[in-house]
C-alpha cells in the first residue's frame, strides 16, 4: 500500500506516467498497474486517463492529501526506529532560493560534524517551487524568504536579514560612491534575476517605490550568469550582501551598499509542520536555531564595515 501511495505522489510531482515511473525506479506498466490497483482498493477513480496523463479527479486530489500524510508518517517512523539502533543517519533533501545558497555551508558543515551518517542533496529553486516541494515530499527543508509571501503550515526558523548591494565597475557613474539610494540605482541599466524569482520581485518593488521602473538590459535565473557579466566591467546588478561577498568584489567590481529605508527581508529555514518530525529534519532545524544568532550577527557586522 505504501509503495502504491509513493507512486501516486511521484505521478503528482512529474505529471507524466513515464517520468513518474523512472523517478520511483519501476516500469511505466508497473506504475500504471499500481495506480489502478489503488483505485480498485479505494473504490474511486483517482486519475483522469486518455492517451496521456490528464490530471487527478477530485477524489484523486483528496487521496493525494492523505498520501502525503501517510507516506510522511511512515518515513518518519522508519527513520525514528533506525536512530534507536545507531547514530542519526539518512538523506536530507534541501531546496534553497539562489540568493541564500552561500549560507548553507554554515549549516551543513557543523551538522555533518555531529552526524557524519547523514548525506545531503541541495537544489536551487524559486520560493514558490520550494513550498511545492515541501508539500509533495520532494524536499525535507527549504531556505527561503519568511516575510514576503504566504508560507502555509510550516515550522520556520529566521536565520538572517537580507540587505542589498549595487555591483558595478569602479569607473561607472556610481562606481566611486560609498553608498547609493534605490532612486539612483533606478536610473542605471541593470542585469537582474528573472521575474519568477522572489528576489527580483523584491528589487522591482524597491525600485518602483523610489520612483523608477525596472527595465533590465539582461535577465537570467542564474546568479553566476549575472556576476560573469558584471565582472566584464560593462554591466551592473543588484545582489544581496551575502551573495555579493561570496562571489567577491574584484578590481573590476565594487559592491556598494544601497541605503534602504524599509525593513529588510528575513531569510529562514522552513520545514513541514509535523509532530513528531523526521529525526534528521528535527536535528537540522535545531542546528538552524543554533546558527541563527551567529549568522545574523556576522552579517550585521559585515554591513557595518
Amino acid at each position: 500500500m505504501i509503495e502504491k501511495l509513493e507512486m501516486l505522489l511521484a505521478l503528482a510531482s512529474e505529471r507524466h506516467f513515464g517520468r513518474a515511473a523512472e523517478a520511483v525506479g519501476v516500469t511505466q506498466q508497473t506504475l500504471s498497474a499500481a495506480i489502478k490497483q489503488l483505485e480498485e482498493r479505494l473504490g474511486v477513480l483517482l486519475v483522469q486517463r486518455g492517451s496521456r496523463f490528464g490530471g487527478f479527479t477530485p477524489e484523486g486530489e483528496k487521496a493525494l492529501d492523505w498520501a502525503r500524510r501517510i507516506v510522511g508518517d511512515v518515513r518518519a517512523m522508519r527513520q525514528d526506529l533506525r536512530t534507536l539502533r545507531r547514530d542519526l543517519t539518512g538523506h536530507l533533501r534541501i531546496a534553497a532560493i539562489p540568493t541564500a545558497l552561500p549560507v548553507l555551508a554554515s549549516l551543513t558543515t557543523p551538522f555533518r560534524a555531529r552526524h557524519p551518517g547523514v548525506r545531503f542533496t541541495i537544489r536551487s529553486a524559486t520560493s514558490a517551487t520550494i513550498l511545492s516541494m515541501l508539500v509533495n515530499l520532494e524536499a525535507d527543508v527549504g531556505l527561503t524568504y519568511l516575510n514576503n509571501e504566504p508560507l502555509g503550515r510550516v515550522t520556520a526558523v529566521p536565520l538572517y536579514r537580507e540587505s542589498y548591494r549595487l555591483l558595478t565597475a569602479p569607473d561607472a557613474p556610481l562606481g566611486r560612491r560609498e553608498a547609493v539610494t534605490w532612486a539612483e540605482v533606478a536610473d542605471i541599466p541593470l542585469c537582474l534575476l528573472t521575474p519568477d524569482m522572489q528576489n527580483r520581485r523584491i528589487i522591482d518593488a524597491r525600485l518602483r517605490a523610489a520612483g523608477g521602473e525596472p527595465s533590465p538590459s539582461l535577465e537570467s535565473n542564474s546568479m553566476i550568469v549575472l556576476m560573469t557579466h558584471v565582472r566584464t566591467g560593462r554591466w551592473a546588478s543588484v545582489m544581496p550582501a551575502l551573495l555579493a561577498e561570496v562571489l567577491g568584489p574584484t578590481e573590476q567590481v565594487r559592491a556598494i551598499p544601497i541605503h534602504d529605508p524599509d525593513p529588510p527581508y528575513t531569510i529562514g529555514l522552513v520545514a513541514p509542520h509535523r509532530d513528531p518530525p523526521l529525526p534528521v529534519v528535527g536535528a537540522f532545524v535545531a542546528e538552524a536555531r543554533e546558527a541563527a544568532h551567529r549568522l545574523d550577527a556576522d552579517l550585521a557586522a559585515e554591513a557595518a564595515r
